[in-house]
């Protein structure tokens, strides 16, 4: 064996031993609670309807876009697309990304420059962690929507100032606070940036995300819109000033040297942009559907410990790994897709099932989910003794 080898074995047997081995697992003929297909339009026939016949209207489109934007990946379809994406939000302009991951680190990255500030909320999602690790700015975390530790650093921040926060966080279903941050970003000139991923498509009467619901589209910097959520394809787009395009097409890597998506992706995109103002039923019933879950566990779990339920993510507390991934196991074998949050990705003792609700649940699912989690004994955020 290789030095390497027999290195990297050593390390998997290390997360092994402490519990912490992640590995792929096909859900099969189980209950979805645990996808970001808020709405269901991943699995929309309608959808995949109109994305076919979009693509056999385009039989000219090659199959692969052939290379970056900047080569020969570039195209009407693209350009097209990203005026409709950034009317739709409401800004000057929009540039598609291939991925959240690739938008938020090429956005966070390049923004801020030497001698600049960039502000994180210290709950904000890996991808932006990454963005600010390679950013040569200095970077500082403040307390999770505490806007008296937001404003201590903005007291103190130098050079261009940069707020990164995302408006729905992904572990805990909670909002931030955007009114009062973007108070605070204009009163210290700073400039905001929100990761819209997990309020694209669920807030906003036609999903447009939660600065938008708001009202907030003009007081706010940059947003980053993900499409392989609520929206059910795939992609991203960075929307922002005209500007900001322009800055992002010369120094973000991670569009600069990416190849584009391709055509029948961005005609994908397109679809559902077109489709999203027929949704307001769907989201409607995705907070029909919240709302009841919370007076469910309120009123048949009311022992237990949750995260906050503004969103359709909801987190039930177990503590400690082994008991939360136990949990998780017997809920997966009443058939329920729910999967266990572990630390260090969630701080140790604050381990939870992550709960996605979906506007294709019904009542009756949930009810079973409470009823199994009842069965399995919860309280107080744990097993039962």
């Amino acid at each position: 064996m290789i030095r390497a080898e027999k290195s990297i074995q050593e390390l998997l047997e290390k997360r092994r031993a402490a519990g912490l081995l992640r590995s792929l697992k096909k859900p099969e003929n189980v209950l979805d609670f645990c996808s970001n297909d808020y709405l269901g339009l991943a699995r929309s026939a309608v959808l995949r309807h109109a994305i076919e016949e979009a693509i056999r209207s385009h039989s000219s489109l090659l199959n692969g876009s052939t290379g970056s934007r900047l080569l020969a990946g570039n195209s009407a379809l693209a350009e097209e697309l990203e005026t409709e994406i950034a009317a739709f939000h409401e800004t000057e302009a929009a540039l598609i990304f291939n991925s959240g991951y690739d938008a938020n680190v090429g956005l966070l990255a390049c923004l801020p420059q030497r001698g600049d500030t960039l502000l994180t909320d210290e709950l904000i999602h890996a991808s932006m962690i990454d963005g600010a690790r390679l950013s040569v700015a200095s970077r500082f975390k403040f307390k999770h929507n505490d806007l008296a530790d937001l404003e201590n650093r903005l007291q103190r921040a130098t050079g261009t100032v940069f707020v990164a926060i995302e408006s729905v966080y992904s572990m805990d279903g909670d909002l931030a606070p955007l009114p009062e941050i973007v108070d605070l970003c204009e009163r210290y000139e700073a400039a905001l940036i929100v990761d819209e991923a997990h309020a694209t498509g669920v807030f906003g009467p036609k999903g447009e995300g939660l600065v938008q619901a708001l009202g907030l589209q003009n007081r706010v910097f940059a947003r980053v819109h993900t499409f392989g959520k609520a929206l059910g394809v795939h992609g991203a787009a960075v929307v922002g000033s005209t500007a900001l395009r322009d800055f992002l097409i010369n120094f973000a890597r991670s569009f600069v040297y990416s190849t584009a998506l391709p055509p029948h992706s961005l005609l994908a995109i397109r679809c559902v942009y077109r489709f999203l103002p027929e949704n307001e039923p769907l989201i409607a019933r995705l907070h029909s559907l919240r709302a009841y879950f919370q007076q469910q566990i309120q009123e048949q779990l009311p022992q237990t410990e949750w995260t906050s339920a503004e969103s359709p993510i909801l987190g039930l507390i177990v503590p400690g790994n082994d008991a939360c991934r136990q949990v998780a196991s017997q809920l997966q074998q009443a058939g329920f897709d729910i999967r266990p949050i572990l630390s260090p990705t969630v701080p140790a003792g604050r381990e939870r099932l992550r709960i996605c609700l979906h506007a294709f649940n019904s009542e009756n699912e949930i009810d079973a989910l409470v009823q199994a989690l009842q069965k399995i004994g919860m309280r107080s955020g744990r097993r039962g003794d």
